[in-house]
């Protein structure tokens, strides 16, 4: 699944292989991460995705890109502009 934005010349890949292993390029930052979820800031908004015996195992800074391995169970994106860091722990550890 390719999801660009034509207006800013924004482009994110997201590459989900068996449910095994998720690819995703154009990350900004990885936000959290446990073994059930994963809370990473893409250049289109927040990016959660869900899990079990989820691992972070790339983080490329300098390109955006970021690999997942475990079970994934849903991919669900939050918009951008009505997101905040802030916000966002306090939804967590509610």
């Amino acid at each position: 699944m390719q999801v660009e934005e034509t207006q800013t010349n924004i482009m994110q890949n997201v590459i989900l292989e068996n449910r095994k292993k998720l690819t995703l390029t154009g990350i900004k930052d990885v936000l959290s991460f446990d073994d059930e979820i994963v809370i990473v800031e893409s250049e289109l908004g927040l990016l959660n995705i869900k899990g079990a015996d989820l691992k972070v195992n790339k983080i490329s800074v300098e390109s955006g890109d970021v690999v997942i391995d475990g079970t994934v169970k849903a991919i669900e994106y939050s918009d951008k502009n009505t997101s905040s860091k802030q916000g966002l722990m306090s939804k967590i550890f509610k």
